[in-house]
């Protein structure tokens, strides 16, 4: 593909607000998770956001009224993020920068406490509840295109873990097919019972911030983050970051489960190259999906050898801000750009004892050293597989 330049993004989740903060966490390999408040029946460590709750949306957004849409309009106004896209609709027209948004719960825990405060008698639900505006899955794109005063083609993508890097995709086929001149693209995902009781179901979470790679790892952290980009074409783009190419690949091989062989997530690694013109030789640094489960940390590890060998530094990072789920793509893909902007390859958090099967260069800690092309992996339940190719310089 041709590449499409990054003029702007913003990242906000459980290590801090904004790209300085989250670049000072990568150096200081600081984690930001903590044991989890929201639910006490579950003894887990999570990645949450400070202070949610007092991000408070416009009165004209009111209705919109939820964790996932304050966390979404925080990440929105850090980096100066919203001031870019204006700028943007500006040189286009609001009608040609299209929005394209990933997540996997979206205000579902508006749904849940809704659900709680529902009529004794009549099982009526709260007046003032509205699933439009919060559960509905198109309703975090809804909020940010209503924010941002964007017109252009809208959608938001669910294929769980995999959403917000998917998007990229999608972006990029739309601004090569002239539908639109820029786009925005990202994700948010906000913690829910769902979501904590859910993976406590399928015994996936770790009683310890999780330890992907290690092998000791004993399940994974659930986070939650927003990201958001501002793609255009190269030749309009002021910074010096693009995205070269993507990938992606459905396997199928278990609704929960990856396929052991890794078959589908190294497609998705080898039809990223292509799309960049890249060769294995190329990378510089992949950032894992690394989740700090048995089953996925394993089949990663064999799908990445089978592409690269023990070649390429690679390092996964959830241990600083646990496992955003639906904007987990967008959250390494802003972790990706700011290791090219400022030379730092990350390191694998609270990696104690690389797992001795795994046959790849899982960097421990975090260094100074010029990258030039990078790639990250995202995969998600049913099989849902992208990476992402991201380059400075010509």
């Amino acid at each position: 593909m041709k590449p499409l330049g990054i003029t702007a993004f913003s990242v906000v989740s459980a290590v801090g607000d904004g790209r300085e903060a989250t670049l000072r966490a990568l150096v200081e390999e600081r984690s930001g998770l903590r044991p989890c408040t929201l639910d006490a029946s579950v003894p887990t460590y999570v990645g949450q956001v400070d202070a949610v709750e007092d991000s408070a949306l416009p009165d004209r957004l009111a209705a919109f009224e939820g964790r996932n849409a304050r966390l979404a309009l925080r990440a929105l106004r850090a980096d100066r993020f919203e001031n870019e896209v204006a700028r943007a609709v500006g040189r286009y027209g609001s009608h040609r920068v299209g929005l394209f948004l990933g997540t996997t719960t979206a205000g579902i825990l508006e749904g849940e406490t809704a659900f709680r405060e529902r009529d004794p008698a009549s099982g009526a639900l709260p007046p003032g509840f509205s699933h439009r505006h919060t559960v509905d899955h198109f309703s975090t794109t809804d909020v940010v295109r209503s924010y941002l005063g964007l017109r252009g083609p809208a959608f938001t993508v669910s294929t769980a873990c995999s959403s917000s890097a998917k998007v990229f995709g999608d972006a990029a086929q739309l601004i090569r097919a002239n539908v639109c001149d820029a786009a925005v693209v990202g994700g948010a995902d906000s913690l829910s019972l769902l979501t904590l009781r859910g993976f406590a179901s399928l015994e996936l979470l770790s009683h310890e911030p999780c330890r992907p790679n290690d092998a000791e790892r004993a399940g994974i952290s659930i986070g939650e983050a927003a990201a958001f980009f501002l793609l255009e074409r190269d030749d309009a783009s002021r910074f010096d970051i693009r995205l070269l190419g993507y990938g992606d690949s459905c396997d199928a091989y278990h609704m929960s489960s990856p396929d052991p062989a890794g078959a589908g997530a190294a497609l998705s690694m080898r039809m990223a190259l292509r799309s960049a013109r890249l060769e294995p030789g190329d990378i510089d640094y992949l950032n894992l999906h690394g989740t700090g489960t048995l089953a996925n940390d394993a089949a990663e590890s064999t799908a990445v050898h089978d592409v690269f060998g023990d070649a390429v530094p690679c390092s996964s990072s959830k241990g600083l801000t646990g496992h955003a789920l639906g904007a987990a793509g967008a959250v390494e893909a802003a972790i990706c750009c700011l290791a090219l902007e400022h030379g730092v390859q990350p390191g694998n958090a609270n990696l104690r004892r690389k797992d001795p099967s795994f046959r790849i260069n899982v960097v421990p800690h975090s260094e100074r050293r010029p990258l030039r092309r990078v790639l990250s992996n995202s995969f998600g339940f049913g099989g849902n597989n992208c990476t992402l190719a991201f380059g400075r310089g010509a």
